[in-house]
């Protein structure tokens, strides 16, 4: 695939851009860099807390806007309009799934994290299990996949947007996205990434409004999309074979659990796996959640999320099914809205992937280090990743594209379902303990890697090819294997805590849904406040904090609170968001 985008003299742009284009695109960098600097300015960003948690004073309406704008990243934009033009719109599952994994988050994991007075999700498993390994373990792994997979295809969907549509020099483009970015997150942390991220979804949302009744009135409106979509066969077919047709099921969102190319069991349940780590689990987005004022914006921050999360099969995935019709498109316009997926989520992965390096690897490396080490290492970390991915440009300009793109989403897959399993554990199960766990993560992780180590060896072969690979691929949707991983992972983890030794009282205050306690730390004679350990080994029962973590931890407690007003809003609108989203599954089914 690639080979043929391999160089931007390749493609001839159908039509020039325009001055009204270039007006477009010239404002949307500027409104960019003016949030930048405005929202630098709101917080303190000399402090640890300031820095990587925005201050935790977050309203809930750029919180929910960055929860989304996070996870619509460019490589999403065109997968689901790419998706939606082959398959139909069973992929709106991986949208609307996401709103019981946000709900979750917001209702049951925020408040552990936040009564355990955490920063990044491995600090959480090191309080909850002590120990070094599991915190280790999952720090690297999170800026592994930060690099190698959400760096990676973000930048070759959105090189390869910009190359296609526009014929614009590929390195120039990109490093000029990659400078803007890297500029506000370095100088302003957070914050500045969480109200940029507010820009970028209202940019994001309006452009593909726009761009979608563009769409709806090329065909004549939603009473032709299925007519059309299905009439719409390529000149070149596979004969005596579907190979390339449109599916008689485009229209469906649940599709058989064995021939189906996205089983309605896998999107159920193996996908609801997939989601539990990306929302509940992971960095990007539990940090979002954790700089909220308090409970109830963090709740009413993922309501929000959970709506827009509504929309992309209106604005995103119909439009993608109709771009088989070819609708010309407004070009500037849509160069925004790509522009506005692709940063939004470069500047949440340099953010976040940069709080992981500083709080969970350079602290263990330099137990000693002050706050104005802590801040600079932050800067320098999302410094090096911005060199990175400048870096990343050849190597995927010259890779086997779309390969790549599928071998990067296997990784993901076959990695984050043990993630998954130890964190709920973590969370409700109190007798777990760091040796299960910890073996857990490394029988999921034998059993992932083997599982991708036969789809690298045996790549899925091209329509119309009889299917001689191995059964475990062949008979086992990937969906239907993550749901086997995490069972794995769960038995492990269940066995090997109860062959050993309970885990200790101190492991489990603040740690556990069953065991939270929204009472503030008690000061002590001396002046300082008892508290669990931090989860270093040496830590007892009775150990003490130093003032410093214990104003951190009861910070973190007072956000935690709600008053019963705002958490009955919440609620309510929870169980509308819920109505809403089981009427569209119904529809659509």
């Amino acid at each position: 695939m690639m080979e043929g985008n391999s160089t931007a003299g390749s493609f001839t742009p159908v039509q020039q851009f325009s001055v009204a284009d270039l007006v477009v695109v010239v404002l949307y960098f500027s409104l960019n860099v003016a949030v930048g600097i405005w929202s630098s300015c709101r917080v303190n960003r000399n402090t640890v807390s300031g820095y990587f948690l925005a201050g935790r004073d977050m309203a809930w309406w750029p919180i929910g806007a960055s929860l989304f704008a996070s996870s619509e990243g460019s490589g999403l934009f065109i997968g689901l309009a790419g998706t939606g033009a082959a398959g139909g719109i069973a992929v709106t599952g991986f949208e609307w799934n996401a709103t019981y994994a946000l709900l979750a988050l917001a209702w049951v994991f925020v408040p552990v994290y936040l009564s355990s007075g955490i920063v990044t999700m491995p600090e959480y498993l090191q309080r909850r299990f002590g120990g070094e390994r599991i915190r280790m373990y999952l720090s690297s792994l999170s800026l592994l996949l930060s690099i190698f997979t959400k760096i990676s295809t973000d930048l070759y969907s959105g090189a390869l947007f910009v190359q296609v549509c526009l014929g614009w020099d590929l390195y120039l483009s990109t490093v000029l996205m990659l400078v803007v970015t890297g500029l506000y997150t370095i100088a302003g942390g957070l914050a500045a990434v969480i109200y940029t991220d507010a820009l970028q979804t209202l940019i994001m949302v309006l452009g593909a409004i726009v761009l979608a009744v563009k769409a709806f009135n090329e065909i004549g409106g939603y009473p032709n999309l299925e007519e059309a979509y299905l009439k719409a066969v390529p000149s070149k077919i596979v004969p005596n074979t579907t190979c390339h047709l449109p599916r008689a099921d485009a229209m469906h969102l649940f599709r058989d659990p064995v021939s189906g190319d996205l089983p309605w069991t896998g999107m159920t349940f193996g996908l609801s796996i997939m989601a539990t780590w990306y929302w509940c689990t992971d960095q990007v987005i539990v940090q979002r959640s954790l700089s909220a004022k308090s409970l109830s914006h963090a709740k009413a921050g993922s309501i929000l999320a959970s709506y827009l999360k509504m929309l992309p099969l209106f604005v995103i995935i119909m439009p993608g099914m109709i771009s088989r019709v070819l609708y010309p498109g407004l070009r500037g316009l849509m160069i925004a809205v790509m522009m506005a997926a692709l940063m939004s989520s470069l500047t949440s992965i340099f953010n976040s992937s940069s709080t992981l390096f500083t709080m969970d690897i350079w602290r263990k490396l330099r137990p000693g280090a002050g706050e104005r080490e802590l801040l600079l290492v932050g800067r320098v970390i999302t410094v090096v990743l911005v060199a990175i991915s400048v870096v990343w440009i050849p190597i995927l300009q010259s890779s086997s594209g779309g390969q790549l793109y599928v071998y990067i989403q296997a990784v993901t897959s076959y990695l984050a379902p043990p993630v998954t399993a130890v964190f709920i554990l973590a969370v409700f199960w109190p007798r777990a303990n760091e040796q299960g766990a910890f073996w857990g993560l490394m029988a999921g992780l034998a059993l992932g890697l083997a599982r991708m180590g036969l789809e690298l060896a045996h790549p899925t072969p091209h329509c119309g090819v009889p299917d001689q690979r191995p059964w475990l691929l062949s008979d086992i949707h990937y969906l239907h294997f993550a749901v086997l991983l995490c069972a794995a992972t769960g038995a492990v983890v269940v066995g090997g805590s109860l062959l050993t030794p309970p885990p200790p009282p101190a492991r489990l205050k603040n740690l556990t849904w069953w065991t939270l306690s929204w009472e503030p730390p008690q000061p002590s004679v001396d002046g300082t406040s008892q508290r669990p350990p931090d989860g270093s080994c040496s830590a007892t029962a009775g150990s003490q904090q130093p003032p410093k973590a214990e104003g951190l931890l009861a910070a973190a407690l007072k956000h935690a609170m709600e008053p019963p007003f705002w958490a009955r809003v919440c609620g309510i609108n929870a169980v509308v968001l819920m109505c809403v989203n089981i009427f569209c599954y119904a529809y659509f089914a």
